[in-house]
C-alpha cells in the first residue's frame, strides 16, 4: 500500500456514499410522500420484521445510534405509528412495537419499495446482486 490516496473513483468509502445515494434516491421521494424519514423507515421495517423489542436492538438492527433512536421514536410515536410500554420485568426498561398505522405505512409502500429493490437485481442481475450482498455483509464483520 502506498502513502497516497487512492483516486476518489476508487476510494471505498466514496464508492459506498455513491451506492448508498443510488439506492436510496428513489425511496426517499417515496418516503417523503409517506411523511416519514429514512431512519423512521429503517425502524418500522426492523419492528415490522422481527416484532416488539428493546431500544438497544431497534438501534443496532436499524443501524441507528441510540441517542438518535430516542428523538425518532418519539417522533414515532407521536404519528402513532409504534407503542412504548414498560419491560415486563425489568420497568427500567422499554420495549417498542409498532402500531397498526405504523404497518399501514409499511404496507402502503411495500409494492413501490420491492419494485426499486427487483430494478436493482435486475440491473446487476441476480448472481451479482447477491455476491454484492455477501460482501457487503463480509465487509461489516470484519474486525476492525
Amino acid at each position: 500500500m502506498t502513502d497516497e490516496l487512492p483516486l476518489t473513483s476508487r476510494s471505498l468509502p466514496i464508492a459506498l456514499l455513491r451506492a448508498r445515494e443510488k439506492v436510496m434516491g428513489p425511496i426517499r421521494t417515496l418516503l417523503g410522500d409517506a411523511g416519514v424519514t429514512e431512519q423512521q423507515w429503517r425502524v418500522l421495517r426492523v419492528l415490522n420484521e422481527e416484532g416488539p423489542q428493546e431500544p438497544t436492538h431497534i438501534a443496532e438492527r436499524a443501524c441507528l445510534l441510540l441517542p438518535s433512536l430516542t428523538r425518532i421514536l418519539q417522533n414515532l410515536e407521536q404519528k402513532d405509528l409504534i407503542a412504548r410500554r414498560n419491560h415486563p420485568v425489568d420497568r427500567r426498561r422499554q420495549i417498542v412495537e409498532i402500531s397498526k398505522g405504523g404497518v399501514e405505512v409499511i404496507r402502503a409502500n411495500l409494492a413501490v419499495s420491492v419494485a426499486q429493490a427487483e430494478r436493482i437485481r435486475t440491473q446487476l442481475g441476480p448472481e451479482k446482486h447477491e455476491l454484492l450482498l455477501d460482501l457487503l455483509t463480509e465487509l461489516k464483520d470484519l474486525e476492525t
